[in-house]
């Protein structure tokens, strides 16, 4: 599978408490590296407060150009854990195998509060959209699941002609 070429891609953080000061995020540095590492032309995570601003950072990546915008946060059950509902009124498609495979990965792990998880991948034009948890394991769980898809779905959105991963016929 070849890389990315340095598409543009963005992370949104949202996070009440990492906004307002209060602490240092660490899931988004851990996004971009991972994004880096994969090809991708990414800068800073966007901290955000959770809610509706998640989906003003969502929308003004994807009006930047980025084909890739992974968020992490507030895909939990608590009052202020928002990001599907900031997320779904922009997505064109929804793509909820992925959102499914990540919360059965962190299952199959052994962490059953991964099921809880709320969150939502999908297409924005030509950009894939996944919400990811807000925890650094939930993230690496995730990111773990995207690792041998992301750039194949990256491709396929734009009706890009490529190899499939796995050599399967099924996408």
């Amino acid at each position: 599978m070849s890389g990315p070429s340095g598409l543009p891609a963005a992370v949104v953080v949202a996070s009440n408490r990492a906004a307002a000061g209060v602490y240092d995020d660490t899931t988004g540095p851990l996004i971009v590296s991972w994004l880096t590492r994969l090809g991708f032309a990414v800068g800073e995570p966007a901290v955000v407060p959770d809610g509706e601003a998640v989906g003003r950072a969502i929308r003004a990546a994807v009006d930047a150009g980025a084909r890739v915008v992974l968020t992490t946060g507030g895909t939990g059950l608590t009052p202020t854990d928002r990001t599907p509902e900031a997320t779904r009124p922009l997505l064109d498609r929804e793509v909820p195998g992925i959102a499914e495979a990540i919360r059965a990965h962190g299952v199959a792990k052994g962490v059953p509060t991964a099921s809880l998880s709320r969150g939502l991948a999908g297409v924005v034009g030509t950009c894939l959209v996944v919400n990811l948890p807000g925890s650094r394991g939930g993230v690496k769980d995730g990111l773990a699941v995207l690792e041998p898809l992301v750039v194949h779905a990256v491709e396929q959105v734009v009706g890009s002609d490529h190899d499939r991963p796995g050599g399967s016929a099924q996408a």
